[in-house]
């Protein structure tokens, strides 16, 4: 680093002293050089570009247009405060074309505020506690169970190719980083078995 410094150094002071002179007749000189924060070079990009700390998984969601009906069925299922608390928590975020491939009609009655209850199962359904990257994910053959935060069982799993599934759905895009946890977009609206 510091042969760097001396070659950047040596060609400001070339650059001040080639620098066209002042209506006084006086050389003009350059400004001091600005140091830049130093950054290893083989450090990653990802931690070069950290998400603010201050945007819970709510605000996330509510920088992607696309997550325009998570967000109002998040808030109708009485979640948002759930979402932007401390977590950490891992959400499978539906897309607003996963909801519209919903029955007919089925988003609205789940909206509405007398199926409040069935609402909040769904929705929790989609969320598990911790911070789970697509990395963590167990392999397709461990056989293991996920709970969601309303203690329902998910299949989260990785498959041989690396592509992760919930349930039947793909995750889409992985690991969109938040301050209290992470979100995964999913292809489809998990709907757990109302038995359950």
């Amino acid at each position: 680093m510091k042969p760097f410094f001396f070659a950047a150094a040596a060609s400001v002071f070339a650059l001040a002293a080639c620098s066209p002179a002042t209506e006084d007749g006086t050389p003009a000189v350059a400004p001091p050089p600005v140091e830049a924060p130093e950054t290893p070079i083989d450090a990653p990009l990802a931690d070069q570009a950290q998400p603010a700390e201050d945007l819970t998984l709510v605000d996330v969601a509510a920088t992607n247009p696309d997550f325009s009906t998570l967000l109002a069925a998040i808030d109708a299922a009485g979640l948002s405060e759930t979402l932007a608390g401390p977590g950490p928590y891992t959400v499978f975020a539906p897309t607003n074309e996963a909801f519209a491939a919903l029955a007919p009609g089925e988003l609205d009655t789940l909206l509405l505020p007398e199926n409040k209850d069935k609402l909040t199962r769904i929705v929790g359904y989609h969320v598990i506690p911790g911070k789970v990257l697509a990395a963590d994910v167990p392999a397709e053959d461990a056989g293991v169970a996920t709970a969601s935060i309303n203690n329902l069982d998910l299949s989260v799993r990785r498959l041989a190719d690396g592509t992760v599934m919930v349930n039947q759905y793909t995750v889409a895009t992985s690991d969109i980083q938040a301050s209290n946890g992470v979100i995964h977009v999913i292809d489809g609206v998990l709907i757990p078995r109302m038995e359950e």
